[in-house]
């Protein structure tokens, strides 16, 4: 229903312009297309073959996809927002405010061999941002947290338990809360320098969708295509000490910013985890033999462009 009522608002951008919004969308459209930056990790920069193909040659590593949020709102805003993509699979927190990135492209060994690793390092993600930007969209924070090692380690403790307890919260759990700390302080700061930065522009804070379900349970021990052997203990754990807090460590960040709105994607994504059977975010693996690991696939990258286009709209009126 919210992408039937998204697609509906853009049916012919100037029908809309003309409409409801006449007043202040007409003087965005004679003043020509907001200026719009497109910020941050690999769940913003679709990395996996199941968010589509790396459209960008010669590659840079950031593995930015054709199916990724940015490049699909892109495609229905494009007449009302100038995109500027400079999300980085694997980036960090401070990788966007100030620190350069080494992408990693597809460089997994010895699950996969990237044939053009290693590749030269990428600016800060914040100087894409000028005086002139009108919009930011921002997605990071997972790698901050350290999630996918927290991923790693769970599956290995897993392994080693045969799927009983919760060995990943017995070894980890003591831990958690530094981490979120420490994506709350960076996360403050990157809204800082991106508001100094572009004084005049809107920053939507993108969350995170639901990775692990209500009912751990759906999540079959040692089945790759959802958590392979995170116990389902731990998968619970995940969820409700690491997954949810993440959101609201972002959220929160957010509210203390004027400039900042949070975009919710998990309640949309609730019944659409790497365990559901329509599921928005891929497991460790997809069939026939695509490593994912616990990454959207193009239905949750078209999800998350219905939300950040209401909110894109939304700056306009």
């Amino acid at each position: 229903m919210a992408r039937l009522r998204t697609r509906l608002a853009l049916l012919g951008s100037a029908a809309a312009l003309t409409a409801v919004q006449l007043t202040g969308a007409q003087s965005v459209a004679a003043a020509g297309s907001s200026q719009w930056v497109a910020l941050g990790d690999s769940y913003t920069a679709g990395v996996i073959r199941a968010a589509g193909d790396v459209f960008e040659y010669p590659r840079d590593g950031c593995e930015r996809t054709d199916r990724s949020y940015p490049q699909v709102v892109d495609r229905d805003l494009g007449g009302l927002f100038d995109l500027t993509n400079v999300s980085c699979g694997a980036a960090t927190i401070e990788n966007v405010t100030d620190t350069p990135q080494n992408p990693i492209g597809r460089h997994l060994p010895p699950l996969s061999e990237d044939p053009d690793y290693p590749f030269p390092a990428v600016p800060p993600q914040s100087e894409a941002v000028g005086a002139d930007t009108d919009v930011i969209t921002v997605g990071v924070g997972g790698n901050t947290l350290g999630f996918a090692g927290i991923l790693t380690t769970c599956a290995q403790l897993g392994g080693e338990s045969n799927g009983e307890g919760t060995p990943c919260k017995d070894a980890l759990g003591s831990g958690i809360q530094a981490r979120l700390n420490k994506v709350s302080a960076d996360y403050d700061r990157m809204l800082a320098v991106l508001h100094e930065r572009a004084p005049k522009a809107t920053i939507l804070a993108v969350g995170y969708p639901t990775i692990v379900p209500e009912d751990a349970s759906k999540c079959t021990y040692g089945d790759l295509t959802k958590f392979g052997t995170i116990t389902q203990g731990d998968l619970a754990w995940l969820r409700t000490d690491a997954l949810e807090p993440l959101n609201k460590a972002i959220e929160k960040s957010a509210g203390t910013q004027d400039s900042a709105r949070f975009v919710d994607l998990y309640a949309s994504s609730r019944t659409h985890s790497a365990c559901d059977d329509n599921k928005w975010v891929e497991g460790f693996v997809t069939l026939p033999d695509q490593l994912s690991f616990v990454h959207p696939n193009a239905l949750g990258h078209r999800n998350a462009a219905d939300h950040v286009e209401e909110a894109m709209l939304n700056t306009l009126s």
